[in-house]
């Protein structure tokens, strides 16, 4: 092999995924097809806590010698360091449940290798004050972890991007799009998450979490916090506020969304605030089943991370519940519909006020027969993929900790034309 080659080889990215769920999955699925001739993407470890469940992945991936399963305890700090200093990992991809996400990033930075993650760890207080200061809501605010630690990433070398899904994710590259070449100031952004999914004769009382069960009872079930900065700049209030009916376009319809806490707010805000910004919040469509046992789960503690004694034993109620909820990857195949997640842009152009509506649908059908997945999860993959494909060709390249909105959006939108991951713009 010559000095160039050699050159070329040791660029490529050798990764570890944490975490081997349904949206580990859809990524690594997503990635190997875009870089069939490895040429950007050299080695991925796939670990899990399940080994069972890494190596079912990586027989996903058809004898593609690039992939290779072990298993791993995402807490464990310290023990995901030796396993990246022993691959030689130079990118860590976590996909793993929110909880461990401070373990995993702190494990890459302490061997110098770059972060990525779909979303943030946040602790709410167990008598939040709502109102203006999410602070006073928040022990742990989303993102917070991560963006005090800018400094320290940037002066080590290494670049960690935070929140690379679909939402947050995708969204956010939109709303860059929107401030930077559609509009002239943008003064209000707000994230809609719905969609038409259904399953045919269903009993109309089952219970679909749809995403990690632990995601959902976080961020769902957490105060929700939207920006206004006008009204002093965070404003915190209590889960499923601000009810609207919206008409989601692609013939998905009106969508019943509510607010919930999510990392858009604030990154939205940390770096759009330059274009104007001045409002942003984050709503979701959430089944009234769910809403409802959301609520009684809340009421009866079930959602409380702190173990508690049961016979002999000690367990997290949490854990409990997700373990007996329906998980993401073994729902799907009978759902028809579409996912369609978009952002609202409000602003001016040439003195005029404008609003566009940017958004990516994903039918679950036709997810269910090209990636094997439902759409909820294989949509988040696709987002996080092409932010990985984005950085292992050294076009998101940057030192410290940032989100999407921070690079110039046009090479993402190129990748999604590319690709085939669709996306519309509707000017209201």
């Amino acid at each position: 092999m010559t000095e160039e080659k050699e050159k070329l080889e040791e660029k490529k990215m050798r990764m570890m995924l944490v975490g081997a769920g349904a949206v580990g999955e859809s990524i690594l699925k997503v990635m190997q097809w875009r870089d069939q001739k490895g040429e950007w993407l050299k080695y991925v470890l796939v670990c899990d806590y399940d080994l069972k469940r890494a190596e079912e992945v990586v027989g996903m991936m058809k004898g593609d010698s690039r992939f290779e399963a072990s298993k791993i305890d995402a807490t464990n700090t310290e023990k995901m360091a030796e396993l990246i200093r022993e691959h030689k990992i130079d990118f860590v991809m976590d996909a793993a449940p929110p909880f461990a996400s401070n373990m995993i990033f702190d494990a890459a930075f302490k061997t110098g290798a770059d972060y990525g993650s779909m979303g943030t760890w946040s602790v709410p207080m167990e008598n939040p004050a709502y109102g203006l200061g999410i602070e006073n809501s928040y022990t742990e605010p989303m993102t917070k972890y991560n963006f005090d630690r800018h400094e320290a990433w940037k002066k080590q070398g290494n670049m960690a991007v935070i929140c690379m899904g679909i939402d947050p994710g995708v969204v956010n590259v939109f709303a860059k799009y929107a401030a930077t070449e559609l509009l002239d100031e943008i003064t209000e952004v707000h994230v809609k998450d719905g969609g038409n999914l259904s399953v045919p004769g269903a009993d109309p009382d089952d219970i679909m979490f749809g995403f990690n069960v632990w995601t959902v009872l976080d961020e769902v079930m957490n105060p929700n916090v939207e920006y206004d900065k006008e009204k002093g700049g965070f404003i915190v209030e209590k889960a499923f506020a601000g009810q609207e009916v919206y008409e989601m376009p692609e013939g998905v319809g009106k969508n019943t969304l509510v607010k919930v806490e999510h990392e858009e707010v604030v990154t939205m805000a940390r770096y759009l605030s330059q274009y104007g910004l001045k409002k942003a919040t984050f709503k979701i469509s959430l089944d009234e089943n769910l809403i409802t046992a959301l609520k009684v789960l809340d009421k009866l503690g079930l959602r409380s991370i702190k173990p508690v004694q049961v016979g002999d034993v000690k367990v997290v109620p949490r854990d409990v519940v997700a373990a007996c909820a329906p998980q993401p990857k073994d729902i799907g195949d009978e759902m028809t519909g579409k996912m369609l997640v978009g952002v609202q842009c409000i602003g001016k152009k040439d003195g005029k006020e404008k609003e566009y509506f940017l958004y990516q649908p994903f039918d679950n059908q036709e997810s269910i027969e090209r990636w094997g997945t439902q759409a909820v999860t294989a949509q988040t993959g696709f987002g996080a993929a092409l932010a990985l494909e984005l950085i292992g060709r050294g076009i998101w390249k940057e030192a410290g900790v940032y989100a999407p909105e921070y690079f110039d959006p046009k090479p993402y939108l190129e990748l999604m034309k590319e690709s085939g991951y669709k996306y519309g713009i509707i000017e209201k």
